[in-house]
């Protein structure tokens, strides 16, 4: 018999975690640690090492910013996010931010366990109509050559991306960023953590290092 899914449950609803988690110890997995914040759910994903965290993005702290930290610093735990919210801009920000899954939380509480048991088997944990969404997106990029080389240049980055790229290239902070910019904080770590995701670099002096050789200085 296969150990059981060892999961954190990150929610600042206290009764919905309870909830998640009857409902996963129903379906066979074991909820090793709760948190009602970004920054608990990363400490709680630091020291229980799970397989899974399942993580609101409305939470305290951001749990999109929770999702791109949990995913860049512990690479082996798979992140899915389980939410109210049914925006295509807060389900591509969690795919960007590294979750392997988007479930909402009108779902069926027993289809929970066998949804993240699919994740660690490789499958998409959508909604059909979010996998739509998924698909439309990407109907609409730009065709781009089909390249088989490892991509690692800032060109793949998107506008918005290299604009912070090339702030940070400045040598501004997360926080002089935000106000360049006129967005919140955790905006501008969630993009910076894509950039240095995308560029396959540890940090961002690597990510600058990166930019300035793909420019020539």
């Amino acid at each position: 018999m296969s150990a059981p899914l060892r999961v954190v449950v990150a929610d600042d609803h206290a009764p919905t975690r309870e909830t998640v988690r009857e409902a996963l110890e129903a379906g066979g997995c074991e909820v090793v640690a709760e948190a009602g914040s970004a920054s608990g759910a990363l400490a709680a994903a630091a020291e229980h090492r799970p397989d899974v965290c399942l993580l609101d993005i409305s939470m305290p702290g951001s749990g999109l910013l929770a999702a791109a930290d949990i995913t860049q610093a512990l690479p082996g735990v798979v992140v899915v996010m389980l939410t109210a919210s049914t925006d295509d801009d807060d389900l591509f920000a969690a795919l960007r931010a590294g979750a392997s899954g988007y479930l909402v939380k009108d779902m069926d509480p027993d289809r929970i366990a066998p949804a993240l048991r699919g994740v660690m088997a490789g499958e998409a944990a959508l909604p059909r109509w979010l996998v739509r969404k998924v698909v439309d997106e990407f109907r609409t990029e730009p065709r781009r050559p089909l390249s088989l080389r490892p991509k690692r240049s800032p060109s793949q980055l998107t506008p918005r991306e290299q604009e912070i790229l090339d702030l940070m290239a400045e040598g501004l902070s997360t926080e002089e960023i935000a106000a360049r910019l006129f967005v919140a904080q955790v905006t501008v770590r969630t993009h910076i953590s894509t950039v240095l995701k995308k560029l396959r670099v540890p940090d961002r002096a690597a990510a600058v290092r990166l930019a300035q050789e793909a420019s020539g200085r």
